[in-house]
């Protein structure tokens, strides 16, 4: 016999990750709309996601030991944040019809008197002010893997903390992308969907374009061809690179203390840089701030609430590894 509850034993991460699929799926079946043409199409992923999930989980259970599923147990969800990421241009306006930007830019202009997000990189145009930020901005990626590299060699209970906390972040950011459609900045320099911004809005900006020695940078080049892949209109508030950034600053804290403060400090010239390199408007970079300062806590709080305690993993494991085989 198998021992009870131990084949389909589900983490915090995997309950977060399974309730997100479900519900973006269920948001999908109940308010797609002409903007969504490929809805069923979409609907059949999250299905297929759930089972495939549970099919891992279960795996797991019934193959103890095993290198490619422990493998595949760890840095799934880290597989689906892209996906889940594009998916959100997708299904952005299903509630509203259009971008919102133009009720951003009009508070920004009132908040700040101009529009930080054209005036800062028109105030320091030189290569290597904008190399600089654009890298720092690029660090997003190395604080991710980094961050969780480190914790996965150092403890993979550290490291189940980790994704866990900044799964259950990047879901939150992502329904809010799927409810509020803002694309930020950039739509100040191109159309997206065809989508321009209403003329005396557009004005608001002080130029329409990037200075040539800006566009001559390597890291700025890195960028313009990650955002022409992986792009997904309508992600821009609050910021996930500011959000993340900051979950990841905590783990740096809380872990791996020897490069916290060095850590900090690329923190800090992240949330400028998505300001300067024209991804984020100033409201975005104040909202990622405050989704991290309210959903790290709260995240925290519901992992230790649902994880076992070491003595329950303990007695999990032996069970498992005590379980009898068929001959």
């Amino acid at each position: 016999m198998k021992p009870a509850g131990f084949t389909r034993y589900y983490t915090f991460v995997d309950y977060t990750t399974q309730a997100y699929c479900a519900l973006v799926g269920l948001l999908i079946l109940f308010f797609h709309n002409q903007t969504v043409p490929a809805w069923r199409w979409l609907l059949v992923t999250h299905a297929a996601g759930l089972l495939l999930i549970h099919a891992l989980i279960k795996s797991q259970g019934n193959v103890p030991g095993s290198r490619v599923l422990d493998f595949l147990r760890h840095f799934y969800p880290l597989f689906l944040f892209a996906w889940f990421f594009s998916e959100t241009g997708w299904l952005n306006r299903m509630f509203f019809p259009t971008y919102l930007d133009p009720r951003v830019i009009r508070l920004e202009q009132t908040l700040f008197g101009g529009q930080p997000a054209v005036q800062f990189m028109q105030k320091l145009p030189y290569l290597g002010v904008s190399e600089l930020f654009y890298f720092f901005y690029f660090s997003y990626y190395i604080m991710i893997g980094g961050v969780g590299l480190a914790l996965y060699v150092r403890d993979r209970r550290q490291f189940f903390h980790y994704v866990s906390v900044v799964s259950f972040l990047f879901y939150i950011c992502y329904l809010v992308y799927i409810s509020l459609p803002i694309i930020g900045p950039p739509i100040f320099f191109r159309t997206f969907h065809g989508y321009e911004l209403p003329a005396d809005v557009s004005e608001l900006a002080s130029t329409h374009v990037y200075p040539a020695s800006v566009k001559a940078g390597l890291f700025f080049r890195l960028m313009a061809w990650i955002y022409r892949v992986f792009e997904a209109p309508g992600a821009a508030l609050p910021s996930s690179h500011v959000a993340v950034a900051v979950c990841t600053l905590y783990f740096s804290f809380r872990y791996l203390r020897p490069i916290r403060y060095i850590h900090l400090v690329a923190v800090v010239l992240l949330c400028l840089s998505t300001v300067y390199c024209r991804y984020h408007y100033a409201l975005d970079v104040l909202a990622g701030l405050l989704t991290a300062t309210l959903v790290v806590p709260l995240a925290n709080r519901l992992y230790f609430e649902s994880e076992p305690s070491p003595q329950q993993e303990w007695s999990r494991k032996a069970a498992l590894q005590s379980k009898p085989t068929l001959e």
